[in-house]
């Protein structure tokens, strides 16, 4: 069954298992039957940002042909496992539309699953630029979500997410695969199951969203404040400048500490 018109709004809420009323009407003259579907808009709520991230979100990394996604408590630690949502970006518009409405419904039924109220994606801007820095020489990548018209994919997301009642948190997408692979990737691996980039980037993208740091914390603090003790390795506030940036080694960070003679 397709609609001439609004037939993508129609498919994305027949995804979401949203009432639909149909009326069926024959044309007895020609012979034929038509069919006419009307539904009643869900207002899209704007929630608070506290609000929407007291629950705790799953982060989406997306990619050529999957979403990356992972369950992070309010805290920004990972639960569980991650999640993979695949589809096909090539064929049709037809096609790809379909790909990504059912990639986004199965992204939207975990996210009711594990509880949370929010999803937390990139900033979806494809313009070269951000595409070129995320997804380097995958030229073939970047001509096809270039293709994709950003405004109606956005669209798409808040719309179904609506129907769900869940929130969309768009955060700063810059170097998330970097810090995922620096910070998360070999932590969260095990011995049967590596974590890939694309779900370590996720878990920066929750953490950002959360309003948290890439950086993990990994121990807790010394038993004094004294440099003898090592690293402090308590989290740095969100004002504090460059807390996403790689820390100084041992070496630099003595340095810093010694004075010149008489100051």
């Amino acid at each position: 069954m397709s609609f001439a018109h609004r037939g993508g709004e129609w498919a994305d809420r027949v995804a979401a298992d949203r009432a639909v009323a149909y009326r069926l009407h024959l044309d007895a003259e020609r012979g034929r039957w038509y069919v006419d579907a009307s539904w009643q808009r869900s207002a899209v709520r704007l929630l608070p940002l506290e609000a929407a991230r007291g629950g705790g979100v799953v982060a989406v990394d997306t990619n050529a042909d999957h979403l990356a996604a992972w369950r992070l408590d309010v805290h920004g630690n990972p639960v569980g496992a991650p999640e993979r949502f695949d589809y096909d970006l090539s064929g049709t518009a037809q096609h790809r539309d379909a790909q990504v409405r059912h990639a986004l419904t199965r992204l939207l039924h975990y996210t009711r699953r594990t509880g949370a109220k929010a999803i937390a994606v990139e900033d979806l801007d494809f313009a070269d630029s951000k595409t070129r820095e995320k997804h380097g020489r995958n030229r073939r990548f970047r001509q096809v979500i270039s293709g994709i018209p950003t405004s109606r994919l956005k669209a798409r997301l808040v719309s179904m997410a609506a129907e769900c009642g869940i929130a969309v948190v768009a955060v700063d997408p810059a170097y998330t695969s970097v810090w995922g692979v620096k910070y998360w990737q070999k932590p969260t691996s095990t011995p049967t199951r590596k974590t890939t980039r694309h779900e370590a980037a996720s878990l920066v993208i929750g953490r950002r969203a959360l309003g948290h740091g890439a950086r993990r914390r990994t121990a807790p603090p010394p038993h004094h404040r004294s440099d003898g003790a090592g690293h402090r390795t308590v989290q740095a506030e969100r004002c504090v400048p460059g807390r996403e940036g790689t820390r100084p080694t041992r070496k630099a960070a003595r340095m810093r500490s010694v004075h010149p003679p008489g100051v």
